[in-house]
Parts: C-alpha cells; structure tokens; sequence
C-alpha cells in the first residue's frame, strides 16, 4: 500500500448496500463513521479507551476536522483505513490523520485530518494531557515533516 505515512494503525472495510446513498456510492457520513471508528480502535491499540477517559476525567474532542474525498466507493468495495497521530504538542493539542485505500487498485479514496484539543470530560473544557496521554499517545506520533498530503 502507498500509505502517506508509516506503520498506519489499519481497520478493514466492506461497503453495504446500507453505505450507498441515493447518488449510487458510500454516503460521506459513512467516511466519517469510519475515521471514528479508526481512531478508537486505534486509541485502544495505544492502551487508552473511553473507559479510561471515563476514569482520568479526561479526553480529546475534535476541534477541526477535515475531509478531501478523491474517488467514489461503491457497495461490495473493500476498503482498508489506516490512522496516525501526526503532532502532540504535550499540553494540549494533537493531531490525527486518516487515509482510506481501495487495496484491489491501490487508490486512496479519502485522506482525513482532525485537530483535537484535550478536555475534561465531566465539563468539556480544555484541560491538559494527563501522563497516562503523553505516554501512550505521543509516544506514537510519527515524523509527518515530510509528509504533508
């Protein structure tokens, strides 16, 4: 695979029927579903999952989030969506991205970036990384200097 960075986290995909929207290809909600879905899977390879943001009182939303789509998928397409954390600035902020790749061509489908900002769950406010955050996610940030899709 041509993954924009290294050693991507990866989920594998099947298109539904459900996916399609009444345009013919996966609904773009469905390409978000799946980052989410990426990200948490991720996020518990790491040694963090909502449980343990439960139990910290701590956690990352999203503060921006952007998506370029580049090709259709369609139902039956498998898909294989591979994550990265990209930047941890070990206070506050970190980044992830996203590609999403048609292995049978070899074609990205989708490329995905979140800036995510660290809070307390309990209020939602900003709040910084705790320990266990700097240990387990910006240990995994990897070099994205030059790589910048």
């Amino acid at each position: 695979m041509n993954w924009d960075y290294p050693g991507p986290h990866c989920n594998e995909l099947l298109v539904s029927d459900h996916d399609i929207d009444g345009m013919g290809h996966t609904n773009n909600a469905c390409y978000i579903a799946w980052c989410e879905q990426a990200a948490w899977s991720h996020s518990a390879e790491l040694g963090l999952t909502i449980a343990d943001y439960q139990q910290l009182d701590r956690g990352v939303a999203i503060r921006q989030a952007s998506y370029d789509y580049y090709l259709p998928s369609f139902s039956g397409d498998q898909l294989l969506i591979g994550t990265w954390l990209t930047h941890c600035d070990g206070k506050l902020r970190l980044q992830r991205r996203f590609q999403l790749i048609k292995p049978a061509s070899g074609q990205t489908i989708l490329r995905g970036c979140w800036d995510l900002v660290g809070i307390r769950v309990s209020t939602g406010k900003p709040s910084r990384f705790p320990d266990e955050f700097l240990r387990c996610y910006g240990a995994a940030v990897v070099d994205s200097k030059n790589n910048q899709k």
